[in-house]
C-alpha cells in the first residue's frame, strides 16, 4: 500500500520554504489525488490532455481549489480543452503554442501562467528550446502583442543517468539561462521567478541548483501504470 501522505510530508520536511511542491499525479487515479488533497496539496501535474481533463471534471466539485499543471507536451490542437481551469502550463515550447493559448485563453477571459521549456538534456527525445530560440521569441512583436499569457519563469527535464555531476551541470545551465532572461527581458517583473526542474530522481540536486518548483511523482505515488490510456 502507498502511503502518500506520508511520503508527502517527508517531501515537504526536506522542501525550502521558496520551493512549491508538484504532485505529479499523471496515471494515477483520482483516489490518489483526492488523498493528497487531504494532507493539504493542492498542485497536481498532468502529462496529457485528456487525463488531467477527466480528472478536473471528478475532481472539480470535491476539491475546488486544486491547481492543474500540465508539465507534458501539448499539441496546439489540445489547448483548447485545458484554458479555462489550466493553473500553469510548464512546457510552452514555441511561439505558435503561446499563441494558440493566448488565443483561447482570451476566449475564457483568463491569463494563463506558462514557462518556457528549456532543452538541457542530451537526449535528443526531449522536447524544449535553446537560448537563441527563446531570445528570438522574447523579442519578437508577435510575442509583445500577446496579452493573456503569463511567463513566469523556464522548465527543463536533466538527462535520466546516473551521472549527477551531468545532471547538475544540465541544471546549472538552466539557472544561467533564468538568471540571463531574468536580467534582459523581465528585470522589472516579479512574476517571472520560477524555475521548475527536479523529479523523483534529481529533485535534491535540483534545489541545490536554483529550482523553485519541484516536480514530483513515484516518489509520492509509487509506480505508474503505464497502460493508463
Amino acid at each position: 500500500m502507498v502511503e502518500i501522505v506520508k511520503n508527502i510530508e517527508g517531501i515537504r520536511s526536506r522542501l525550502p520554504m521558496s520551493v512549491e511542491l508538484v504532485a505529479v499525479s499523471k496515471t494515477h487515479p483520482v483516489e490518489y489525488i483526492v488523498e493528497a488533497y487531504s494532507c493539504g496539496q493542492r498542485i497536481f501535474g498532468e502529462n496529457k490532455v485528456q487525463e488531467m481533463d477527466q480528472k478536473h471534471e471528478a475532481l472539480k466539485d470535491s476539491c475546488p481549489d486544486i491547481k492543474w499543471h500540465l508539465i507534458g507536451h501539448l499539441q496546439t490542437n489540445k489547448v483548447k480543452y485545458i484554458t479555462s481551469y489550466v493553473d500553469m502550463i510548464h512546457s510552452v515550447d514555441s511561439l505558435k503554442l503561446l499563441q494558440e493559448i493566448d488565443k483561447h485563453a482570451k476566449k475564457d477571459g483568463r491569463v494563463i501562467k506558462c514557462l518556457f521549456e528549456m532543452h538541457i538534456a542530451s537526449e535528443e527525445t526531449k522536447f524544449g528550446l535553446d537560448r537563441d530560440e527563446l531570445v528570438q521569441i522574447l523579442e519578437s512583436p508577435e510575442f509583445k502583442s500577446l496579452q493573456n499569457v503569463k511567463i513566469c519563469g523556464l522548465m527543463g527535464m536533466a538527462s535520466n543517468t546516473d551521472d549527477t555531476e551531468k545532471v547538475r551541470m544540465e541544471m546549472r545551465s538552466l539557472k544561467e539561462t533564468f538568471d540571463f532572461v531574468k536580467k534582459n527581458y523581465f528585470a522589472k517583473d516579479l512574476d517571472f521567478r520560477e524555475i521548475s526542474m527536479g523529479m523523483s530522481s534529481d529533485w535534491k540536486i535540483a534545489i541545490q541548483e536554483g529550482s523553485t518548483m519541484v516536480r514530483i511523482g513515484s516518489t509520492i505515488f509509487g509506480k505508474r501504470n503505464y497502460n493508463v490510456q
